[in-house]
């Protein structure tokens, strides 16, 4: 008897992209078990196109962004016991037939999560440079999270169960992406990339799931959107890297400068008692200073021993080997 292989899903986020989902969704039934879609509050016919083709549909009555529509994918995978989920682009960025590539590198079994990388040696894209420069840009500020990836921008993956069972979806707005694979990395998922080959059309009149959350710059390049830099864009995945920094390190990203300013607090302290103890007068603008000054380095003081203790204790329970 024949053992049965692993259940292969194709998770596809979709809004408004009647023009190019029946290509994708055909082209992912060759290599995959399962195509679910998210039509995700479409006001043309995506959804009935890709159910009329085979795909399983989830509904969105309203559009609620690329992240709620993760959500409803890997909820359904999960249902259906699914075990392994490719996410890619209903608008036909990514190839369906390369689905195998990512398929067959996660069947290593020594990773969780294959992101497809356009920047790999035997990858490319046929964006604008312009993009191109603004993603590795991006790639650069997640490898400050500590996610070492070439494209960190690429919706285009394939997790296993585990990968999964195992992510939150917490990141609003155009950082989701990127989110993810912080949030993975704090989870500690073994992540891997292989080389695909990204497609770029110009004329696309659809909104693409990268315009309402999956990158952080967009999909095509119109009049609206060509004005503005892709790099200055990136710089909205910024704030999620400083936070994840923040709570993975405290000590240094609250308690630094809350010990830099307890000093400054007392400097102007002793300027203060300087002062009052030549006139017998207390200067009440250095006094306002330093009173504020150390209510503020003394709560980020407290914050980040807070947040270390918190740390200690997330760390014993889930690790008890470690030590910190």
């Amino acid at each position: 008897m024949m053992e049965k292989g692993p259940v292969v899903a194709a998770c596809i986020p979709a809004f408004n992209e009647e023009a190019t989902i029946a290509r994708v969704v055909l082209m992912a039934e060759r290599y995959v078990d399962l195509v679910l879609v998210c039509d995700d509050g479409s006001t043309d016919m995506s959804g009935i196109i890709a159910e009329a083709l085979g795909a399983e549909v989830v509904l969105h009555e309203t559009n609620l962004g690329y992240e709620a529509a993760l959500l409803s994918l890997f909820e359904e995978a999960g249902k259906r016991g699914v075990d392994v989920a490719v996410t890619l682009d209903a608008d036909g960025q990514d190839d369906p037939s390369e689905i195998p590539e990512l398929l067959e590198r996660l069947n290593v079994g020594d990773v969780d999560i294959v992101v497809g990388s356009r920047f790999l040696e035997g990858g490319g894209s046929e964006a604008p440079e312009a993009r191109e420069a603004g993603a590795q840009e991006i790639a650069g500020v997640v490898a400050e999270g500590g996610v070492k990836v070439t494209d960190a921008q690429s919706g285009f993956r394939a997790y296993t169960r585990h990968a999964l069972e195992s992510l939150t979806l917490a990141e609003e707005g155009m950082g989701v992406s990127a989110g993810i694979l912080l949030k993975a990395g704090e989870k500690g998922l073994r992540i891997a990339e292989v080389p695909i080959h990204v497609k770029h059309d110009e004329n696309s009149s659809a909104q693409s799931p990268v315009s309402h959350g999956l990158d952080l710059v967009p999909t095509t390049l119109n009049e609206s959107s060509s004005a503005q830099s892709p790099v200055p864009r990136g710089l909205d995945l910024v704030p999620i890297t400083l936070k994840n920094l923040s709570l993975r390190y405290p000590l240094l990203y609250y308690g630094g400068p809350g010990f830099i300013i307890s000093a400054v607090a007392l400097v102007f302290w002793y300027w203060m008692l300087q002062i009052f103890d030549s006139s017998r007068e207390v200067n009440p603008d250095l006094a306002l200073v330093a009173a504020g000054a150390s209510t503020v380095g003394l709560v980020l003081l407290l914050v980040s021993i807070a947040l270390w203790v918190i740390n200690s204790v997330v760390r014993a329970r889930t690790n008890p080997e470690h030590i910190i």
